[in-house]
């Protein structure tokens, strides 16, 4: 029987080290992910076996509640070999423990576990046979399961998600409409630049946007500079921008040599000078709309920032966290280009997926047919535990924390 050593303060470099090399690996369980979340307090907690080999991890978020009284909630975790069933239940019992001396109601996690995977043109309903297998080891150290919900909402981290895993091939698999759109963008002069804080005004400009035009509230740019700070080597902001201008001048000198071909193409040359003219006729339409654009723009002189990814490495992973656009050049099609240059990037550091974030589970939300375009998994969690602490407030205190998320969640 395996000796255990449960401890509260665990090393960075021990900590990530860990996570980093573990099955269940995700940013929100880094070490670091403690410092975005600042207002909340925090535990580096593990687990040591007899060799003093960590054997598992959890970042614990403690949020305060009033009278005294605190939530613990691991994102994503903990990270450990879930069935372990001695290792599981030692964690669980001594984190209890823990938590009792903070007053803690209740603990929350949602552990990485996926139930299933597929491609949303192959959805299916059968989850992976050992899913109830971890749902009686959860259930045996107490917890409660929140059940298979549907909902972004439902939850606190998304319990589907669209994923772009790597292959050699992964870019030949885009669909034939998405390299058609990126082809678009080309077109356009759609240049993708990376960057860190000299990218930072653009881009929290272009979330504005974003929230203003789907009336949601995301972050502000002082978030996203701490994101930036926290993981220095791991961030990088993917800008798209185009020059109107210079469009517009490209534009009338293709014109001038469209009309000089024209006048030097004999009569009967008739299939040459209608495809000569189809040119000319979306020369003239590029002109306008560039024209027009120009003219409704405050400052148009030189490269403007059209859209914008922030994404941030941890370990072999990549999470595109927040993502902005200028409506007024949704016909750019930078979103495409860009997203896939940040699939690149992610793939040339060595990462296995790069996560494009939470859909909802019925799969038919305006987020999953957008994600869809670049051939996704969905990626199905087990969803989120309750494990009572203080067993006579545990009830009460759970209605309460659904009523303040459903007001949240309206407000």
């Amino acid at each position: 029987m395996s000796i255990y050593h449960f401890e509260i303060n665990i090393q960075k470099e021990d900590y990530n080290k860990f996570v980093e090399n573990h099955p269940y690996c995700n940013l929100l369980q880094s070490y670091q992910w403690a410092d975005v979340k600042k207002n909340w307090d925090h535990l580096h907690t593990g687990v040591y076996d007899e060799n003093h080999q960590l054997v598992a991890a959890g970042l614990v978020l403690i949020k305060s509640l009033p009278f005294g009284f605190t939530m613990f909630y691991l994102p994503r975790g903990p990270i450990l070999d879930y069935k372990n069933k001695p290792l599981l239940k030692y964690y669980f019992s001594e984190l209890k423990r823990i938590a009792k001396k903070r007053h803690c109601l209740f603990i929350k996690f949602d552990p990485a576990v996926h139930v299933n995977d597929y491609y949303s043109k192959d959805y299916n309903e059968d989850r992976y046979p050992d899913t109830e297998l971890f749902l009686k080891l959860f259930k045996e150290t107490g917890a409660i399961h929140h059940g298979f919900t549907m909902k972004i909402s439902d939850t606190i981290q998304p319990r589907f998600q669209s994923n772009v895993y790597y292959k050699p091939d992964w870019k030949e698999d885009l669909p034939k409409h998405t390299k058609r759109l990126i082809k678009d963008a080309d077109r356009r002069n759609v240049q993708i630049i990376t960057g860190q804080y000299e990218l930072l005004e653009d881009f929290s400009r272009l979330v504005e946007l974003t929230e203003e035009r789907k009336g949601v509230a995301l972050r502000n740019k002082e978030y996203f500079e701490l994101l930036l700070k926290t993981y220095p080597q791991g961030s990088v902001i993917f800008l798209a921008i185009c020059n109107l201008n210079k469009l517009l001048k490209e534009a009338y000198e293709k014109k001038e040599a469209l009309e000089k071909e024209i006048e030097n193409t004999p009569e009967n040359a008739k299939k040459k000078i209608r495809k000569l003219q189809d040119q000319m006729n979306s020369t003239l339409k590029d002109i306008k709309e560039f024209d027009d654009m120009i003219q409704n723009m405050e400052n148009p002189q030189g490269d403007i920032a059209i859209a914008g990814v922030l994404s941030i490495q941890y370990g072999n992973t990549c999470e595109m966290l927040y993502a902005g656009m200028d409506e007024r050049f949704k016909k750019f099609m930078p979103q495409y280009k860009e997203y896939v240059e940040n699939f690149k990037w992610a793939f040339d550091r060595g990462c296995i997926w790069s996560n494009m974030g939470g859909v909802e589970g019925t799969l038919d939300d305006g987020l999953t047919k957008f994600k869809d375009n670049f051939n996704p998994v969905i990626n199905e969690f087990i969803g989120e535990f309750d494990l009572p602490v203080n067993k006579i407030l545990f009830k009460p205190a759970q209605k309460a924390y659904e009523m303040l998320k459903k007001r949240n969640s309206s407000d």
